[in-house]
């Protein structure tokens, strides 16, 4: 059966269809489509063939965790809003409909990675990171009860022990998402930055992760942490200790992330994929989870 799905695809790359394309349709199994193919002058029709597709995500639910880029999206306090116009938007002269417009933005807006080069002189910068590592097991650690009671709360290197007591060894090249709460105050700046002045960023207070909880998370594998609140690090330390003990073994963070609580805290995938910026120490990023309805 390869044999003859790869002569078929080939077949078929003669009338212009990309052989990846085609290997790819004819290999999986599922829901049937019908291609036909004859040579050049069209005298000899080849007997239609038949190829099936599995749809990947039938049996899962796909959970976005990311907030969409607007003129509310939060920003680092010393950083720059994102900015959107419209610059072509409605019928042309030709009656016809055309819609374009214009962004900027900050690196590190919104929901977000930060590639290690960030804090690490060494690390990699965003379009080095090895492009497997945004496809990792979930790792879901809630620390939302502790936090509801103290903003300044971490992630502690027993919560991390406490999720593989229940579940087991974290996979290789997890990424340990952290769900403290703080996505219900988003874009409430006051409350999400937990200042009354969240430009000033001395007087910041929300949850995050410790030093010794981020020197865990590299023992244990992972490929980046990412966390429902404005940085890795908690509000109150303006030294980013785990961005540095994260980015120098070339762990990624993720920051700004929502809808954690629809995870379970084992046995979901999750999709980080990043802007690819030449260089960049970080990018607005499409994260998204994968969940088996099983």
């Amino acid at each position: 059966m390869p044999n003859l799905i790869v002569a078929t695809a080939r077949r078929l790359g003669a009338a212009g269809v990309p052989l990846f394309v085609l290997l790819a349709a004819l290999g999986g199994s599922g829901c049937t489509f019908t291609v036909e193919s004859g040579d050049a002058s069209g005298t000899r029709r080849e007997p239609a063939r038949q190829a099936t597709w599995v749809d990947p995500f039938a049996d899962h639910d796909l959970i976005d965790l990311t907030y969409a880029l607007s003129e509310d999206s939060l920003y680092w306090p010393n950083g720059s809003p994102f900015e959107y116009e419209r610059q072509l938007w409605g019928t042309r002269e030709d009656g016809k409909w055309y819609a374009m417009g214009y962004f900027a933005t900050p690196e590190h807006l919104g929901t977000h990675l930060d590639a290690p080069i960030h804090f690490a002189e060494d690390g990699w910068t965003n379009a080095e990171i090895p492009l497997r590592r945004f496809f990792a097991p979930a790792v879901v650690i809630d620390i939302s009860e502790r936090a509801a009671g103290d903003a300044d709360t971490m992630l502690r290197p027993d919560d991390i022990d406490g999720w593989i007591e229940r579940h087991g060894a974290i996979p290789d090249g997890a990424i340990i998402l952290v769900r403290t709460g703080w996505s219900a105050r988003w874009p409430d700046w006051n409350g999400y930055y937990g200042s009354d002045d969240p430009f000033d960023t001395t007087s910041m207070h929300f949850p995050g992760v410790s030093t010794a909880a981020a020197e865990r998370a590299v023992e244990v594998g992972a490929a980046g942490v990412g966390i429902d609140t404005a940085s890795i690090d908690p509000g109150n330390n303006l030294a980013f200790d785990a961005h540095r003990v994260l980015a120098t073994a070339q762990l990624f963070n993720l920051e700004n992330l929502t809808n954690l609580d629809q995870l379970p805290e084992a046995g979901a995938y999750v999709v980080a994929l990043p802007a690819k910026i030449e260089g960049g120490s970080g990018a607005p990023a499409r994260v998204v989870a994968m969940v088996s309805r099983d």
